[in-house]
């Protein structure tokens, strides 16, 4: 209360509830952390107005809060699973990444990302464990233009055949199984051994996975290589390259599916052309180009 015995601020009533409590933010604030701050209060307060919901309704959306805050370790985090299913994590990483047509996509990076793999030589396999469909990937870099990018850094990984990471199984698969470091050469080109990909469930075990079922949805992501590409001068690329024979692919639990990213896998048959990559039958072959955008820095030279 101020001296004159009159509150400093608005009291609290429902129709002007999100300006009252936006009035209560210093005038001292950062402008950005304000302008965050009064938009999601804008937001919040709308979407429970228009809702109306049950005390036992609101203590329901804590408990799941709570629960999903209790999953998180030093490898699963569940509010970043919560955002991906959710579609907010393909919708920051849109409004961060528009770049021209010809430039490759981004898609989200996913929580089995590892640092520090070890370069492989170009036609190396990375396929450890020795199961699923052999798939010969012969890639290449390129900037908007159509140059070659040389000595561009390719970070490759994805599940097995059983649908798991390797780090989700250790002791399981051989450490590393299904990841390696590739540079492009003089003509942006690398390429590698691998197994096609399969469709796998994002851990559904948590609370993640019980709203997704309350609301009717399944947690399978589509078939996909990770893939992210580095090059001095030029944007970093994190993206994916699908299956184009997925039943998943426009129903990917987390949204990562665009248009541009669904490769070309084709099937070989050919003795000679097996031979050739080192292998003794049938191949799956795909030729995924991946377009790279100057950096705004670089771009500004």
């Amino acid at each position: 209360m101020s001296a004159h015995g009159k509150a400093a601020f608005p009291l609290f009533d429902e129709e002007h509830s999100a300006d009252i409590v936006n009035a209560r933010i210093g005038t001292e604030v950062d402008p950005r952390t304000r302008q965050i701050a009064e938009i999601v209060v804008k937001h919040l307060h709308a979407a429970v107005k228009e809702i109306g919901p049950t005390h036992e309704e609101w203590l329901a959306a804590i408990r799941f809060l709570t629960d999903t805050g209790h999953m998180c370790t030093d490898w699963r985090q569940e509010f970043i699973l919560l955002s991906d299913v959710l579609g907010i994590s393909m919708l920051v990483d849109a409004i961060n990444h528009r770049r021209p047509g010809a430039a490759t996509e981004n898609t989200i990076l996913g929580p089995f990302f590892v640092e520090g793999v070890p370069f492989s030589p170009s036609g190396a396999n990375i396929c450890l464990d020795g199961k699923g469909e052999p798939l010969v990937v012969q890639a290449e870099v390129a900037d908007i233009e159509g140059n070659p990018v040389e000595g561009a850094v390719v970070d490759v990984w994805q599940t097995n055949d059983d649908g798991f990471y390797d780090v989700q199984q250790k002791g399981l698969q051989p450490d590393g199984n299904l990841r390696g470091k590739f540079q492009s050469d003089a003509q942006g080109r690398f390429w590698f051994r691998t197994v096609k990909p399969r469709d796998y469930p994002i851990p559904d075990d948590g609370p993640v996975g019980k709203l997704l079922a309350k609301l009717g949805r399944h947690p399978n992501r589509a078939a996909h290589i990770h893939f992210i590409i580095q090059a001095p001068g030029y944007e970093t690329v994190i993206t994916h390259v699908f299956a184009p024979d997925c039943p998943y692919l426009a129903e990917d639990a987390v949204f990562g599916v665009k248009e541009s990213l669904i490769g070309r896998f084709d099937k070989v048959e050919d003795p000679a052309r097996a031979d050739s990559f080192g292998l003794s039958g049938p191949f799956w072959l795909a030729a995924p180009r991946f377009v790279l955008q100057r950096s705004k820095q670089e771009g500004s030279r």
